[in-house]
């Protein structure tokens, strides 16, 4: 099953002083397994743009559409068996204890 795993900052990270995982290793580790199909980080959102169509005129907007602290800097598109496997491959990327990660399974759109 795929996941799309958003990276994303949080204005609370973990306070614990441990080291964190490196993410070279988390990223190297995941390819090599097949898990980790495609990751990027993300442009800052100072070059986001939100796109809209109402009354059929386009509306076009800099930045991201919501304003918020925390941000979507990256992604990981994830092949696992189930959402326990993405959950225990998310718990060891590095943004887990620094930022957020959310897991979302791909739509079938075929269903």
């Amino acid at each position: 099953m795929k996941y799309m795993m958003f990276v994303c900052t949080d204005t609370e990270p973990d306070t614990d002083k441990a080291a964190e995982p490196d993410i070279e290793v988390w990223v190297s580790d995941n390819d090599a397994r097949g898990r980790r199909l495609e990751g990027s980080a993300l442009a800052p959102t100072s070059a986001a743009a939100t796109v809209r169509v109402r009354d059929g005129r386009l509306l076009v907007s800099d930045g991201p559409f919501t304003e918020t602290k925390e941000v979507i800097v990256g992604y990981d598109l994830l092949e696992c068996a189930d959402l326990d496997e993405a959950i225990e491959v998310a718990r060891a990327h590095s943004m887990a204890r620094a930022g957020r990660l959310e897991l979302r399974p791909l739509a079938d759109l075929n269903d």
